[in-house]
């Protein structure tokens, strides 16, 4: 039998691409949350470099996709220590955040105890994740980053501590039913997709790659069950415009989809949606209602994704590529 030729697999420090941990590691994370967000299952989107929290700034500030919840993240090419750990706790708090993350080369056994300790001992929505930075290199190869997580939350764990503190009503249990089985269908078809966690709300959300511009599946009032492109930038008339420029574009849009939109726009915010043909009882949706939904998730991210990327907020133009 042919020997097959290996290559070696040796660990680098992260200062031999980093050498600065502002100036060229943090910007580096925020073009490249999709790295982070395939070790930690999340949908993270950039908000802000260097948050001012008071008189300290926050490496990154961002937020989770389907949650809603405001994330911070603080990163170090050091091991671990005591100063980080009270500034990541600083920053959470400043900025209420939900999702708390410390990303080092080495997390110390204390620490990763301590994010241990503040999983089990805070309420079920708010979740800290320690995570080591990896540089690998096997043989003479460019230097490969990976996160590794020593550290995160017990789905388990959060779940009794929810039932604890709070029963759930039968249509919050049906609601997270539903979506929990339309996120296994979506998976399925399209593996690329990083949502984790499921509520226990009537909607779901995924990335479509730009922060504000998300695809929903809801059920509304009356049991309407839609997939819509939500638009929600924070600012009013900067929604109004997203919508009008692809507004423009109905035709293609709906070419693409294969069926008609309706567009609307809120007291704030705008969507962009399909219905389903019948009322949907969470509980008990008709046979082909979570394929339907699941179909059109895919499809929308697919059509939507390039189209949003590319528009300027600022304006009805759009950016050049």
């Amino acid at each position: 039998m042919e020997q097959r030729q290996l290559g070696k697999l040796t660990r680098l420090d992260a200062r031999k691409v980093w050498l600065n941990e502002a100036q060229d590691f943090t910007p580096w994370l925020a073009e490249n949350l999709s790295l982070l967000n395939d070790a930690l299952g999340l949908q993270i989107e950039l908000t802000e470099r260097e948050r001012q929290v008071g008189s300290f700034a926050v490496d990154i500030f961002a937020r989770e996709v389907s949650s809603g919840a405001e994330v911070v993240i603080e990163n170090q090419l050091e091991p671990t220590d005591h100063g980080h750990l009270g500034q990541l706790l600083t920053y959470a708090a400043g900025l209420d955040a939900k999702v708390v993350i410390w990303i080092s080369p080495h997390v110390r056994d204390e620490h990763s105890q301590a994010i241990d300790w503040l999983n089990r001992h805070t309420p079920p929505d708010l979740l800290f994740f320690g995570v080591e930075l990896e540089l690998l290199q096997i043989d003479s190869s460019p230097p490969a980053p990976h996160f590794k997580v020593v550290a995160e939350p017990s789905e388990w764990q959060k779940e009794i501590a929810s039932e604890t503190l709070q029963r759930r009503s039968p249509r919050e249990l049906a609601y997270h039913d539903f979506f929990t089985e339309l996120l296994n269908r979506v998976t399925a078809r399209s593996p690329d997709v990083n949502v984790r966690r499921v509520g226990y709300g009537n909607w779901l959300s995924f990335s479509t790659g730009r922060s504000w511009f998300n695809v929903n599946p809801a059920i509304a009032k009356g049991d309407t069950l839609r997939v819509e492109l939500y638009i929600s930038t924070g600012d009013a008339e900067r929604n109004r415009r997203a919508l009008d420029h692809l507004r423009g574009q109905k035709v293609e849009i709906e070419s693409a989809l294969g069926e008609e939109v309706v567009f609307e726009q809120m007291a704030k915010d705008c969507r962009i949606y399909v219905r389903y043909p019948v009322p949907v009882d969470p509980a008990n949706p008709p046979g082909d209602a979570l394929d339907w939904a699941a179909q059109r998730v895919i499809k929308f991210r697919e059509v939507f994704g390039p189209l949003v990327k590319n528009l300027d907020l600022e304006s009805n133009r759009e950016i050049s590529s």
